[in-house]
């Protein structure tokens, strides 16, 4: 945020662990200088710098030094610690008569969490009747790691034992399982050209007291290279049923120019084409009410610090009725660009992330959109500042070119005033 009469720094330190996009966009920005050692002011690190070395290095940090992760981001980015966190609020909610607003947490499917919920789980399938089909994945995994489709009891018999064992001091670390969050499968996703996909949106969080919240315009689809099928039958087959691009690069036939990406404003357009504008309108205002809700959910679990800030990933699905269903959150969404018009959306997006940090000191406060980010809570649910015919500007235009022209101007206006 700009300040009248404070110096200005004359240079910005920064440090990057990751030698991607953000390496490259920190690298060009103006004013922007690599260091090696521990006298940044910027650092891009990866989870485990921050639990190894945030705690010993904040009181050697400056006022405006920034990280890009809380320390317990967690809470959110582990499978099980996000299904916990949901399902607390939904009976804190509740238990304060606020059974509306319980109701509208129903955005992730049924789950259980394996070998803790084991005896529930399976008092739930023998229930059901139909025998759905259920997805188990190991909560401290990403990338479509260890992740399988079952419809059996004996394909999770391994997390049987665990649950007998729990609390036995004589079980042999080798009969140890891996903790892993079992789901209703969704068998009736959205489809485009028969194949399925889902969503990667970026979700900023500066704060978190008070929750201050920005979405970029920007993301993609991700696709399957292969028409789905939802035969049980096929349930082994990865490269139907997971979208993850780190799956689908092991597909046989996977073009690595094309990639298997489309923007999302291009999705957007085409859904408006079969389903009207109304309807398309109100399912992006309902993801970005999603994405609300779930970060209102580890609010006041997360410890908030004015040296950090986060960029998640957001992975979405869409079934056939327009349902938006949350699949997980990322705390180092890949930074990596697969294509060209990867490598443009994921630049421009950390370019503008900055911006909304502005270690320069450019901004007023003010601001509801900076480059292609626009301000979609600050304590409460911002509104448009004039009227539209959009809930949500996710998959809208993404003007971030002609915004950051403009607030170079009026930056540069406001400092010529100040100097008279």
């Amino acid at each position: 945020m700009w300040r009248q009469n404070q110096p200005k720094k004359s240079e910005i330190k920064f440090k990057s662990l990751l030698s991607n996009t953000i390496h490259e966009v920190c690298t060009k920005r103006p004013g922007w200088k690599e260091t090696d050692r521990d006298d940044w002011d910027f650092i891009w690190a990866d989870k485990d710098w921050i639990r190894m070395h945030f705690d010993e290095m904040r009181s050697q940090l400056s006022n405006t030094a920034r990280v890009n992760h809380f320390r317990n981001h967690y809470e959110l980015t582990r499978k099980d610690h996000m299904v916990k966190n949901f399902k607390r609020m939904i009976s804190s909610l509740r238990r304060e008569d606020r059974a509306s607003e319980a109701a509208q947490y129903d955005f992730f499917p049924v789950t259980y969490l394996l070998p803790q919920d084991y005896g529930v789980f399976v008092e739930d399938f023998k229930r059901q009747s139909d025998r759905p089909i259920w997805i188990a994945k190991p909560t401290g995994k990403a990338q479509g790691r260890g992740i399988f489709l079952f419809t059996e009891l004996k394909d999770v018999k391994l997390w049987k034992k665990a649950a007998e064992n729990r609390g036995n001091p004589k079980q042999d670390d080798e009969e140890d399982v891996e903790n892993y969050v079992v789901q209703r499968y969704i068998t009736n996703p959205y489809l485009v050209g028969g194949k399925k996909f889902d969503l990667r949106i970026y979700v900023l969080v500066t704060s978190y007291m008070p929750l201050t919240v920005w979405l970029y315009r920007s993301g993609f689809a991700r696709f399957s290279g292969f028409r789905y099928n939802g035969a049980r039958n096929q349930l082994k087959d990865t490269h139907l049923h997971l979208t993850n691009v780190a799956v689908q690069k092991t597909a046989p036939g996977y073009d690595r120019e094309a990639g298997c990406k489309w923007l999302i404003d291009c999705l957007k357009r085409y859904m408006v084409s079969v389903h009207g504008q109304d309807a398309i309108n109100q399912l992006f205002y309902e993801i970005q009410s999603l994405i609300i809700r779930s970060l209102q959910a580890v609010q006041k679990v997360i410890m908030n610090d004015k040296h950090c800030f986060e960029l998640y990933g957001y992975d979405i699905m869409l079934d056939d009725t327009l349902k938006p269903w949350l699949l997980e959150v990322n705390a180092s969404p890949s930074l990596t660009a697969d294509t060209a018009s990867d490598h443009e959306l994921k630049c421009g997006m950390l370019d503008d992330l900055l911006d909304v940090i502005d270690l320069e000191e450019r901004r007023t406060g003010d601001e509801i959109q900076v480059g292609g980010f626009d301000l979609i809570f600050n304590g409460s649910v911002v509104k448009p500042p004039r009227p539209t015919s959009v809930q949500s500007f996710l998959g809208c235009n993404n003007d971030r070119t002609e915004v950051k022209q403009k607030a170079m101007r009026d930056f540069l206006k406001r400092s010529a005033q100040a100097n008279k």
